[in-house]
């Protein structure tokens, strides 16, 4: 954890829990480290970009917090420096919540999760929307995935303000249908080798 996340996440009321439940000190070291936290590193803009979907928390009007998924094609967010991530944002169920949201605060949480891997990683930046204008059609034309057939309606740069690795602790690991068949495929292999010799084999005993 870098200082930045923890300026960002660890408000007085947190620092107060922290001292009741005994982790306070814990925090105050890292609170003090060299590494400000608050651009991408290389293992950060990898994991990222290897990425088929985030959770993205918002705020609405009223307070409540509200969270929605954001999926697409692996590499559909883009980092585009240490302190930027960009994606073109497709046609949805149109109510439009998050978009409604940024309009009245920009701040936002994502949340990536690598259930494979038993790893998430936490970002806090301010998202800016880009719709309806040439400059937003520029960034839809360089973000959107070649790809993709569903409309892209504006473009959301987000400015990374801190982030966080979390502990793998009770995550279940789950797999995709893609990596399912990546360590299947050894195995489909020698099943398929095995068939072919079983096939050899039964060619001969019929012959006889």
């Amino acid at each position: 954890m870098g200082r930045r996340f923890a300026e960002l996440a660890f408000t007085p009321l947190v620092k107060e829990q922290q001292k009741q439940h005994g982790s306070r000190h814990l925090y105050e070291r890292m609170e003090r480290s060299n590494d400000p936290g608050d651009s991408l590193g290389p293992y950060e803009r990898a994991f990222i970009e290897a990425s088929d979907g985030f959770y993205m928390a918002s705020v609405t009007e009223t307070g409540w917090p509200y969270v929605q998924y954001r999926g697409g094609l692996k590499g559909f967010l883009h980092v585009l420096d240490d302190r930027t991530l960009g994606f073109a944002d497709l046609r949805g169920n149109k109510q439009y919540i998050s978009v409604g949201n940024l309009q009245h605060e920009d701040r936002v949480a994502l949340f990536f999760m690598d259930y494979a891997h038993q790893t998430r990683l936490k970002v806090l930046g301010r998202a800016k929307v880009h719709e309806g204008d040439a400059e937003a059609r520029k960034l839809i034309d360089q973000l959107r995935m070649p790809e993709e057939k569903t409309p892209a309606e504006r473009a959301m740069l987000i400015h990374v303000e801190g982030f966080d690795w979390n502990c793998p602790q009770h995550i279940t690991p789950r797999y995709t249908e893609e990596e399912l068949d990546k360590a299947l495929e050894p195995m489909r292999l020698r099943i398929e080798k095995l068939e072919g010799e079983n096939k050899r084999l039964r060619a001969l005993t019929e012959s006889k």
